[in-house]
């Protein structure tokens, strides 16, 4: 897979993806999909990546703060994320 959120096989990295918690680096099996409208356009989705233990934590983060649209698991993202 070559979407917003894998290297490409010529950057010599593996394609896995990694939980965006800090200090975590368990392999992410959700995406925290969000958007601040006072930085990004009203169409932008930003994602965080989020392990099994890190779901909760990082939608609440930012759900408290009204950007959360969505969770997803992580092979349903597309290139309009990121």
């Amino acid at each position: 897979m070559n979407g917003p959120l894998s290297l490409s096989p010529t950057d010599g990295a593996v394609d896995e993806h990694v939980c965006s918690a800090k200090g975590c680096r368990a392999t992410a099996v959700h995406a925290v999909v969000w958007n601040n409208p006072k930085l990004h356009t009203a169409g932008r989705r930003k994602v965080w990546l989020a392990c099994e233990d890190h779901e909760k934590s990082l939608a609440d983060f930012v759900a408290l703060r009204g950007f959360l649209i969505e969770v997803v698991p992580v092979g349903a993202l597309t290139d309009a994320d990121g």
